[in-house]
């Protein structure tokens, strides 16, 4: 059984997925600070640097962005060295420029910013610019993409770009062309904003985390949706009726005052367990999970576990199973950049074979980039994965652990 929780109060807005009992999915949010990431600004351009090719942008907040010269190019535009103008070139102090936000502010770092702008749907994502049409590599089922492709093609009008999400699957052709005629107004009201207002000012606020989380997490797999009160309940179920009407799970309120829902799911202790740097596995094995400021290193053991077979097939199911955890945890934990795992030493190339084509499956359910790029000569596992806002998770369990 797959449940969604959402818990909401005045600290924070928490959304956790739980399917038979496992946390898979955590956010939360402070109800007061909030991602920025998806937020359209019409910022001014406080500074210009050649050296680096990027330019410091004024979008009223404390620190000013940043933007790469490729963020400011054209998004059709080769990006080799030799094709790439100065930034000089493109812009200059005290320019007013469309931006949005693709990266929160992290430590002393001012959030990025791009110009190749998109609006995220139910069932696409909107590129005003682009002149692009690709479908999610998630869907494998060749018919479908090219059926999503040709609808894609009919829908889309020069210079727009079109990306069909995963959710798109099986959706009908009526579905998609409402969804795309909805960012369309979206992305006009923007410009509207931008022609009557001057910068430094926000034109477009990204969605909150509760219509974010079905937007990016609902299927119709999800059994029941728990909340926190009959307000968030009604809120909840008017999303459901616009977005999946011919799918409504269970939707309960959870009234006792004695503890959460996140609690009542025993999510808090899943989460503290997930942020340990030795987490056990369920065979009696083990991994060790170190973050540094360049990239996280993962370090599998067999513990305890001594198989009932051969060795090798002990380390083979001991790796497996690390790799299934490690995916989920990477979702848990929001963790990104550069990867590292030290899976166990296996002699058998059809088993090291096995384990990446393994993690490679478990990483199509994160909501992320992640790219598994296999196995080094030092016999590593190399990926990386995309993380894109500042994670507030580790900040929420020491604040509950306080309490």
């Amino acid at each position: 059984m797959k449940q969604l929780l959402i818990h909401m109060d005045q600290l924070h807005t928490q959304a956790a997925v739980v399917k038979e009992g496992v946390l898979t999915d955590f956010f939360v949010e402070q109800t007061k600070e909030r991602s920025l990431v998806g937020n359209i600004y019409k910022g001014i351009v406080k500074n210009v640097l050649p050296g680096m090719q990027a330019a410091f942008i004024d979008i009223g907040l404390s620190k000013n962005a940043f933007i790469y010269v490729d963020d400011l190019l054209d998004p059709n535009m080769e990006k080799q060295p030799e094709h790439k103008p100065a930034i000089t070139q493109l812009v200059t102090p005290g320019q007013q420029l469309i931006v949005q936000v693709v990266k929160d502010s992290l430590g002393n770092k001012g959030a990025r910013v791009t110009t190749h702008y998109n609006l995220a749907g139910r069932w696409l994502v909107y590129m005003p610019n682009a002149d692009y049409i690709g479908v999610s590599k998630k869907l494998l089922d060749e018919a479908e993409r090219e059926r999503l492709r040709r609808i894609a093609e009919s829908m889309m009008k020069a210079p727009e770009g079109i990306i069909m999400r995963t959710a798109a699957i099986g959706e009908t052709e009526e579905a998609l062309k409402s969804d795309i005629e909805h960012l369309r107004e979206q992305w006009q009201h923007i410009l509207d904003r931008a022609k009557a207002h001057a910068g430094p000012c926000l034109l477009h606020s990204e969605e909150q985390l509760l219509k974010r989380v079905f937007r990016d997490l609902y299927s119709n797999e999800v059994d029941a949706v728990w909340v926190s009160s009959k307000e968030l309940e009604a809120e909840v179920t008017m999303i459901l009726k616009l977005m999946s009407p011919s799918h409504m799970p269970d939707i309960r309120c959870y009234m006792q005052t004695e503890h959460s829902i996140i609690s009542h799911f025993s999510v808090n202790k899943q989460l503290r367990e997930a942020f340990e740097r030795r987490i056990p596995l369920a065979s009696g094995g083990y991994i060790i999970w170190d973050t540094t400021e360049a990239l996280t290193v993962i370090d599998v053991n067999t513990g305890k576990y001594v198989g009932v077979n051969d060795l090798e097939e002990t380390l083979f199911q001991t790796n497996k199973e690390a790799a299934e955890l490690i995916a989920r945890l990477l979702r848990i934990r929001d963790t990104g950049g550069m990867i590292i795992i030290d899976f166990i030493d296996m002699e058998q190339e059809e088993n090291r074979s096995k384990i990446y084509k393994l993690l490679n499956q478990a990483v199509k359910d994160d909501a992320a980039k992640c790219a598994v790029f296999g196995w080094t000569k030092l016999g590593l596992m190399e990926m990386t994965r995309k993380k894109t806002r500042d994670s507030y998770t580790a900040k929420y369990l020491q604040e509950i652990e306080l309490k």
